[in-house]
């Protein structure tokens, strides 16, 4: 299942793994915002990547707000349920914590198809942390990506048998870019986008920036205070579209109004890109600010400065390359600036070596597969 932009590089190799390997068959859906333009179409990307598309489900209900995100859960259950009946898969493989992906979970386990959770175990600062718990408890079987996140899910009653550390599929593309990390081509030119145009040839930026689901009623005026902190130190910035949650309408208005009125010369504003050539774009940026969870896997295997903002990442476990501040002005330009005079940091590995997709496909092929569990304590 994919439902979400960045879902897709979330587990790309563990899906090329599990369609190379003798003994897996993969049948892949696409749902939710994946599907659709204004988030950043994913579609393409995959269907690029040879792979075959299952089935399309659309279940996203506009609105962007608390209400649309639970009613959009329940036309997920609803869909998914009619696409598990109609596939009948040996197993449902679900990725993090988003709310398409409670729906993917409550689909499966109540056909009772075993389910598979990809990144269970790890803590965040807002509702997502309460619906990749459920994700836990829904599933029978566990690909954490990393030692804390492993002690965490059998600490919930999961039995330890089912639970393995796996490491983040992210991280295998990671790897493939740190290994050849030149940027072999133009941003503007590839992936066109709005905004100021320059070359990447120079120092520059990039901001990722999305609406903490139980804070979405600050979303516009978040994203206005690192807009004028970006605007005001004019080092060129690729910025990226937030994804669809609680408060993304008002991080969109906000970017469009800001634009709109300052037309800022310096920042290039786009909805996605292709995994690999997104984090070429990150190892060869001075600095990566917002609040994605990038910043705290792919950077720290990286070792790409990260200035995070605000409360969506709390808890999360991350490498020494992440300076948190809250959603100050003054703190965030002096944690950037922090960031652009001190030395690349070390990387870490904290979330995998490079190999995580393979190993998810092996485990899958010899892994007893139940739809029923004891919970152990």
């Amino acid at each position: 299942m994919i439902t979400a932009r960045p879902s897709y590089s979330r587990v790309k190799t563990a899906l090329q793994a599990i369609k190379e390997h003798p003994m897996l068959e993969l049948q892949l859906v696409v749902a939710g915002s994946a599907l659709l333009d204004r988030y950043g179409n994913a579609l393409h990307f995959i269907e690029k990547d040879g792979f075959t598309i299952n089935e399309k489900v659309f279940m996203v209900l506009e609105g962007e707000n608390k209400t649309a995100m639970a009613k959009t859960t329940g036309l997920g259950v609803m869909e998914l349920s009619n696409v598990f009946y109609n596939l009948q898969p040996d197993a449902v493989l679900t990725i993090a914590d988003r709310f398409e992906t409670i729906a993917t979970s409550i689909a499966a386990a109540y056909q009772n198809i075993p389910l598979i959770h990809l990144q269970g175990g790890e803590v965040t600062g807002n509702i997502d942390e309460k619906v990749r718990h459920a994700n836990t408890k829904l599933a029978d079987i566990h690909f954490v990506t990393s030692e804390d996140a492993k002690e965490r899910v059998i600490k919930m009653g999961e039995n330890p048998e089912a639970v393995y550390n796996t490491g983040c599929p992210s991280i295998d593309i990671a790897a493939e870019v740190k290994d050849a990390p030149f940027l072999d081509f133009d941003p503007i030119e590839r992936y066109g986008g709005v905004g100021g145009s320059f070359k990447a040839d120079q120092q520059y930026l990039v901001v990722m920036q999305h609406p903490v689901t139980t804070e979405y009623h600050q979303a516009k005026e978040d994203v206005l205070k690192t807009l004028r902190v970006i605007d005001a130190l004019k080092i060129p910035t690729y910025w990226f579209w937030p994804n669809v949650d609680a408060g993304a309408d008002g991080t969109s208005n906000g970017i469009r109004s800001y634009r709109e009125k300052h037309n800022p010369q310096h920042i290039r504003f786009f909805k996605n890109m292709e995994p690999n050539d997104f984090l070429k774009l990150l190892v060869n940026s001075a600095c990566l600010i917002g609040n994605s969870s990038v910043g705290i896997r792919e950077c720290s295997f990286l070792g790409v400065p990260v200035v995070n903002i605000g409360t969506r990442q709390n808890r999360r476990l991350r490498g020494n390359n992440v300076i948190d501040v809250t959603y100050k002005e003054a703190a965030i330009k002096l944690a950037i600036e922090q960031q652009l005079e001190q030395p690349r940091n070390t990387p870490s590995d904290v979330y995998g070596s490079g190999n995580s997709g393979k190993r998810i496909a092996e485990i899958l092929a010899e892994a007893p597969l139940s739809f029923h569990k004891t919970i152990t304590y």
